[in-house]
């Protein structure tokens, strides 16, 4: 799996009714393991139209969608939830379920995969990210950044190949955020995770070893090794289009 690109889009397009431009017009863009790629944009850019079909969320309506080398676009369930096996999911609004306590949170998606978890490791996703002791209470009963850990928690569980993160930072202070990011940083430069990362902050784009650039869903420009003042200088040329 790991001699292909992790995540591909070849020629993607998207349309919603009504809408003024197309979503995503003919985006082609690899994510391959162990690389970090933000994708940043404005407001209606397709940002995450795109993260949703490259990750099996959303159907393009043309183009296509490889998952370690597999077409996933005409795949349906429960074909289409083997395939996403190896994805895992962080997004701003968390996700987790509150009947739930953290430790099913965190084993549910491989359950429901039909995957028998691999609970020593889930045991050890939760001490790496400052859960230990804390697999017994409820999502309600934690702080955002604690629920953020949790979200990220589950998604390293089944050791996926890529982690879409959607906005992981936007509901979390400074503290908390770095916090994320860093650990979100442990995963691709340790375990070899692709993360493909929307979000509107320069600083947590900054973590990241490429940022993609979409208007008007279309990639209008790439920085490799980014800074801050970069990632924010293009941004405002971007966004005066």
């Amino acid at each position: 799996m790991r001699n292909v690109e992790v995540v591909e889009v070849v020629d993607l397009v998207k349309c919603y009714p009504g809408a003024a431009v197309r979503a995503l017009d003919g985006v082609s863009v690899a994510f391959g393991p162990g690389s970090s790629t933000a994708v940043m944009g404005p407001s209606g850019s397709g940002k995450s139209t795109l993260l949703q079909c490259a990750a099996g969320l959303d159907r393009a309506d043309s183009g296509r969608v490889l998952l370690a080398g597999q077409e996933i676009g005409s795949l349906r369930e429960p074909r289409l939830t083997l395939a996403r096996r190896g994805v895992g999911f962080v997004f701003q609004a968390y996700n987790l379920i509150d009947s739930l306590s953290v430790w099913h949170n965190v084993l549910l998606p491989q359950r429901l995969a039909g995957v028998r978890p691999d609970k020593a490791w889930a045991r050890e996703v939760l001490h790496r990210v400052g859960l230990d002791g804390r697999g017994h209470e409820r999502p309600a009963r934690l702080s955002g950044g604690e629920r953020q850990r949790v979200a990220l928690a589950r998604a390293l569980a089944a050791r996926p190949e890529v982690v879409f993160a959607d906005e992981p930072t936007g509901a979390l202070d400074l503290a908390a955020g770095r916090e994320v990011l860093g650990l979100l940083r442990e995963a691709v430069d340790q375990l070899g995770t692709a993360l493909v990362m929307v979000t509107h902050d320069p600083a947590a784009a900054a973590w990241a070893d490429r940022v993609v650039f979409l208007a008007d869903g279309r990639i209008v420009a790439e920085l490799h090794d980014p800074s801050v003042e970069r990632i924010a200088e293009r941004m405002t040329a971007v966004s005066a289009r």
